[in-house]
């Protein structure tokens, strides 16, 4: 080796980034963000929890008897519902409506992540804290309700899931169509009031005349209810889930064609 080449400096090269690496980094902005929006925070973290509550004494009310359901398998699904709604569906709206209009969106699509990439990267921290909330509030139900373990894990695990997964796309298509921050409060109103009422979280499908529950099985976020309660009831069999799998995966694609087209990544003026 000469002695040029012992005096040359050497150069060290930055790793080169991945898209998990690039995911996890926009992961852990969003974090930070969530954590400093204590309104958001609230309304991710408590409000699931009390409109369980205050629903109890509605199912108390009702006659199971014979839809051989209990209080606790109509509460539980309701309450993850509830986490989806609020912790994910309407979080990420506002999230990407803001991002948005705060040039967010528009400078990361500059760099290296692509579209895909900045749209998981900013879900992530909310679908975590989403499923780190179910999975407490489905201890807490199994052991203030009494429920029983589930019958079919993997039903439950599906349906939230497939669940979470489509609230994500549908606040991506959702925030494609609101203008800004505080209209995100509003654009999110009638599938927060859809899912409440039809989904199966307040009343079950079960309850309802056949005819309207031939319609609320087809709302979107119904297959994910219909899978969690079936997961623990075991009512469910292979056509009824198939059902539910190709219904909410229906809506998932319905979803992704209205971000792909409609999706903006400049302020709307």
């Amino acid at each position: 080796m000469s002695t040029t080449d012992l005096a040359r400096p050497r150069v060290r090269t930055a790793p080169a980034s991945t898209p998990a690496s690039r995911m996890k980094a926009l992961a852990r902005a969003e974090l930070t963000l969530l954590g400093r929006n204590k309104a958001a925070m609230f309304t991710a973290l408590v409000l699931p929890a009390m409109l369980t509550f205050s629903m109890s004494s509605a199912v108390d009310g009702m006659d199971l008897e014979d839809s051989g359901l209990t209080v606790g398998t109509v509460l539980l699904p309701g309450s993850l519902g509830y986490v989806l709604l609020f912790a994910v569906y309407s979080a990420l709206t506002g999230v990407f409506v803001v991002r948005r209009e705060e040039l967010v969106l528009k400078r990361l699509r500059t760099g290296e992540p692509r579209d895909l990439e900045i749209l998981a990267g900013a879900s992530l921290p909310a679908v975590t804290l989403a499923l780190v909330q179910c999975v407490l509030l489905a201890a807490g139900c199994t052991v203030v309700l009494d429920v029983a373990a589930p019958r079919a894990v993997w039903l439950a695990v599906a349906g939230l899931l497939l669940g979470a997964l489509l609230m994500c796309v549908l606040a991506a298509a959702t925030a494609a169509f609101t203008r800004s921050a505080e209209g995100a409060q509003i654009s999110v109103m009638p599938m927060l009031l859809l899912s409440m009422v039809g989904s199966g979280m307040v009343v079950p499908v079960d309850l309802m005349p056949d005819a309207m529950a031939s319609v609320c099985e087809l709302l979107p976020l119904s297959p994910a209810i219909d899978l969690i309660r079936g997961g623990w009831t075991g009512a469910l069999d292979g056509a009824d889930v198939l059902g539910r799998l190709a219904t909410a995966v229906a809506w998932t694609l319905l979803g992704v064609f209205a971000v792909r087209k409609r999706f903006r990544w400049e302020p709307r003026r």
